[in-house]
């Protein structure tokens, strides 16, 4: 399909407060309106692209998102949060410089942006049905209604819905209780990454803590103190004291009067009575 915006050479965009680029000015007023026109920044296309490579292998068409919009770049800084943006014929997918994408909605219901969000469905779908177990597979009708139903409850709100928001509606869709789980991603267990975060302690900071009474609990302060203390000898260890005296004693003399005896024999070694 032709794209009946061909006299759309520039625009002016500025910065709203819900962080997104909002149309306020075109060249072809006659075919546009701007009431609510939205158009997607650099940073959004640079996330959008990567988020339609996992549909590559569910049917994706590259030419069919490029059909849906019509890049821009920056010509002039306007001020107040203002850009004027001047269109160029690159490709959003191969182009070096940060281009802006405005969705060509001037046929919303058969137009190639309507075609895109349509084609973002299908593949997503097909994903999801691939991915998941399903009970019951996924329809595109049961998708979009649910999405249209969301899309609906900002729109009675007052919201306008950004082209943006509204494309990642679809590349983020997933049913409920099944968000964050898509084949690939690794929920990190309770165990993953214990201790990782704790600073290493060198050898003298080490010691310098274990001497600080600061950090000891009170149970090692009365252990500490009870290991330091010397026990007081108990009578009987005085008197095995006295006993292993009294048999040194005894060895000594009979050791000498066995040299006094024997001359020129060796000592015997002394040997305690048990």
């Amino acid at each position: 399909m032709a794209k009946s915006s061909g006299t759309l050479d520039w625009c002016n965009v500025r910065l709203g407060d819900d962080h997104n680029w909002w149309v306020d000015e075109v060249s072809d007023p006659v075919r546009w309106d701007v009431d609510g026109l939205s158009i997607i920044d650099p940073r959004q296309v640079a996330h959008l692209i990567e988020s339609v490579e996992p549909l590559r292998d569910y049917g994706f068409d590259q030419d069919v998102m490029e059909s849906a919009f019509i890049p821009f770049r920056i010509e002039k800084d306007l001020g107040s949060g203002k850009v004027r943006l001047k269109r160029v014929k690159d490709s959003i997918f191969e182009s070096e410089e940060k281009l802006f994408a405005l969705p060509d909605i001037v046929d919303e219901e058969n137009g190639p942006f309507a075609d895109l969000l349509d084609h973002l469905t299908r593949c997503r779908v097909k994903m999801l049905n691939d991915v998941f177990d399903f009970e019951q597979k996924l329809s595109v009708d049961e998708v979009e209604d649910e999405i249209r139903e969301d899309q609906n409850a900002e729109f009675m709100e007052g919201k306008a819905i950004h082209s943006f928001n509204e494309l990642c509606g679809i590349l983020d869709y997933a049913p409920a209780g099944w968000e964050g789980e898509e084949e690939g991603e690794e929920k990190p267990s309770v165990d993953e990454g214990e201790g990782e975060d704790l600073p290493e302690i060198d050898e003298e900071d080490e010691k310098a803590l274990e001497g600080d009474s600061s950090l000891k609990w009170d149970e090692d302060e009365e252990g500490g103190e009870g290991d330091g203390e010397e026990k007081p000898a108990s009578g009987d260890d005085d008197e095995d004291e006295d006993d292993e005296d009294g048999e040194d004693g005894d060895s000594e003399d009979e050791e000498e009067e066995e040299d006094d005896d024997e001359g020129s024999k060796p000592p015997a070694k002394g040997r305690r009575r048990r």
